[in-house]
């Protein structure tokens, strides 16, 4: 009984494998290049949340130095996480840039007829 108090203390780490997993496969299981972009979305979005869990201290104030206060929260890992999220939205658009392109070149977006076709050529 312990050892699911103690697994319940965690559910974000929790939260964050299933979301790393689950967008993983996504990127490996599927060829649709929407897809994958989709994929890599949920596994960006599960490294912001494994870095954001540990960063929040609880009774944690902003560092203003006060003598009411003792227990203060670091906001470099917020600044970073919001840096990147920032990126990681240019580099999605990027990506659905490309497989527009992709799809104005070849009619498809699926990799396997993508291969076929550089093949047959």
């Amino acid at each position: 009984m312990a050892a699911l108090a103690n697994l319940a203390d965690h559910y974000n780490y929790i939260i964050t494998i299933f979301l790393m997993v689950a967008g993983l496969y996504v990127v490996i299981a599927h060829g649709n290049m929407i897809k994958k972009l989709v994929g890599l979305s949920i596994f960006q979005t599960s490294v912001y949340l494994l870095y954001i869990g540990p960063a929040k201290i609880i009774g944690g104030t902003a560092p203003i130095i006060d003598a009411a206060f003792g227990v203060y929260s670091n906001p470099l890992p917020h600044v970073l996480i919001l840096t990147a999220i920032v990126v990681g939205v240019a580099t999605l658009a990027l990506g659905l840039a490309l497989v527009v392109r992709i799809n104005e070149a070849y009619g498809t977006i699926e990799e396997d007829e993508i291969f076929e076709r550089d093949i047959a050529e």
